[in-house]
Order: structure tokens, then sequence, then C-alpha cells
């Protein structure tokens, strides 16, 4: 049995506010062992971004607070030190953000930003780094990686940018990687290249990795378990295949209905109606009820839990509270 290199136990992550403490992220569990990679996917707003922060310890203790407990290597980063942070940050756990072009520092070679990882953490000189960093910029497939090294950001392309940041964040071979939605903005030629890096890169190193996207069609081909969210909960949780094949929760099903199939031709996409609730403003019953076909009148007034499946699948859903519900709920589906 091998030990997951991640734990998430009952996360909780608040936004203080005028109005008092506002929940984004309420009572998450997950884990991800050496190796895998884990998809966390959901609309806009429904958390996932903020997990990934609170992972980091990047959130303004001023305006967030984070509760329960991110175990690392069996450590708790959810109360760790600003300074032990630093040392895990970009070392044994980093993040490629969403948008290279706002992460990367405008004012500061490429090179320059890409050997700060190693002279801080593993304390090379800089000759040493660069030496490094070119066989990086090579790993990730960029071309002239020489020249690259004495180049802004302004000077490369959206592609070429996201490679960097890739570069970036596996130069001091971390043990996990966060990804939050790395092929946002990039052509599709673009997104199968960096996947495709990706994978490779997971493989080679064994890197753990955590791929943050809205995107189904990525997570079909980069993972092997997938965590839904939805308002800050975990509604479902199971490997892909199982997930894919036999959706329980219906907002995983709308998600699903939603992706376009190229041998159908609809004359309308499918669409959930409604939108996410606005943070904090759901205090009892299921945050998805009010969207949901087969809500019922429990759904309103209670919160249902995770329930187990013996294929390792877990679902939040009132209807799947015992095997006849899970019937019931299964032939309702079938019928929507």
């Amino acid at each position: 049995m091998i030990n997951p290199i991640i734990e998430v136990k009952g996360l909780r992550t608040s936004f203080l506010t005028d109005d008092g403490e506002i929940p984004v992220v309420n009572d998450i569990d997950f884990h991800i062992k050496p190796g895998e990679v884990l998809g966390i996917v959901g609309e806009s707003g429904c958390g996932k971004s903020v997990t990934s922060l609170s992972i980091m310890g990047l959130l303004d203790s001023r305006t967030g607070k984070v509760d329960g407990e991110i175990l690392f290597n069996g450590e708790n980063l959810a109360n760790a030190s600003e300074a032990k942070m630093r040392k895990i940050r970009g070392n044994e756990i980093a993040m490629i953000f969403q948008e290279p072009m706002t992460s990367l520092n405008p004012v500061f070679t490429i090179g320059d930003q890409l050997i700060e990882s190693l002279r801080i953490h593993r304390k090379w000189d800089k000759k040493k780094a660069r030496v490094k960093a070119v066989e990086m910029l090579q790993l990730v497939g960029l071309a002239r990686a020489k020249e690259l090294l004495n180049e802004y950001p302004h000077q490369l392309s959206g592609g070429m940018r996201q490679r960097v940041m890739i570069a970036m964040a596996m130069i001091c071979e971390p043990k996990m990687l966060i990804a939050d939605e790395p092929t946002t903005a990039l052509d599709v030629t673009i997104q199968a290249q960096i996947l495709e890096l990706m994978k490779k890169l997971n493989k080679e190193t064994n890197t753990a990795i955590m791929m943050i996207t809205h995107d189904l069609g990525v997570v079909a081909e980069m993972c092997e378990r997938i965590v839904v969210m939805y308002a800050g909960k975990i509604v479902e949780e199971g490997d892909v295949k199982s997930i894919f094949q036999n959706p329980k929760h219906p907002y995983t099903v709308g998600l699903i209905q939603s992706v376009p199939d190229m041998r159908e031709k609809k004359e309308r996409l499918y669409s959930i109606p409604g939108n996410v609730p606005k943070p904090g403003s759901l205090k009892i019953g299921c945050q998805f009820a009010p969207r949901c076909p087969h809500a019922m009148d429990i759904c309103i007034s209670q919160t249902p839990s995770l329930t187990p499946f013996e294929n390792g699948q877990q679902v939040r859903c009132w209807l799947y509270e015992d095997q006849k519900g899970a019937d019931k709920h299964d032939r309702a589906i079938g019928q929507s």
C-alpha cells in the first residue's frame, strides 16, 4: 500500500468580510499518491483554485482563514510558518498558474526567473544553475534554450511562456505539482503539446499532479481519479472510467452532458440551468438542490454526506443514501 504524498482532511477555507467569515471551501477530504494524477473539476467559483492556494499557503492571512489538515509527507501545512512554506514552495510542491503572462515577472529575464529557485533552495552558483535552466528549457521542448535565457516574457508566445512556467515549476524536481488550468487560452495544438509534456514529466519523474480544470476532455486525457467540486464541497469522487461511464451525482451528469459530442448533431448544447450559489448563501441542505431536476424536500432541509460505493466512488446525494434510493436515482438519470 503506497502512502499518499499529500492528504487533505476537513479543509475549510473562509474569507473574512464585513459580514463575517464566508466559507469558500467547506470541509473537503482527498489524497494524492506519488506519481498519481488527480483531477479537480467543477464550474468557475466552485473552490478549485482556492483549494490549491490553501495548500500552497498563498492566501493572505488578513483576509483568508484556513482550517483543517493539509498533511504533506506527514507534516501539517495548514499551520506551518511562512518560513517553512518558503522552503516547500517551488522546491517540494510547485504550481503552474492559469495565466503565464501575469505569473512571470515582466522586468526579469527568463533565465533570472528560472535559476532563482535553484539558487534559493539548492544554493547553487549562477553558472551551475544556468546549465540546469538550459536543460529544463530543452526538456519542455523549447528551441534556442540558451538564447531564451536572456529574453523577457513579452518576447515569447503564449505557448512558450506556458512551457517556461512548467520548466520553472519542475526545475527543483518537486514531489508534487499543482496545475491550475494549465492550458487556458492556448490553442488546441499547443494545448495538446502541453498535456503531452506534462504526462511525459509525470512518468519520468514520478511527480504527483493535482490538475485543476473545468475541461473534462483534459481530465479524460490526463487523470486517473476525479474529484468533482460544487459550491465549495466535494459532490463526487472516483476513478476516471467509473465516473465517465456511470456518473452518479446530478451535477456530474450535467457536466458530462454539456460536453459537445462530435458524433451527434444538436441545435443547442446542453447547459445546467441556474447559477452557482453565492458563497455562504445556503446554510443547510444540498448546495445543488436549487438547480437539480431530481430535488426532494429533504434536499432543501438537510445536508447529505458522502456515500461510498464498492467500486470506490463516493457521491454526496440523498438519492444514494441507501440501495433503494440508488436504484431510483439511476432510473431517474436514465430518463433525463
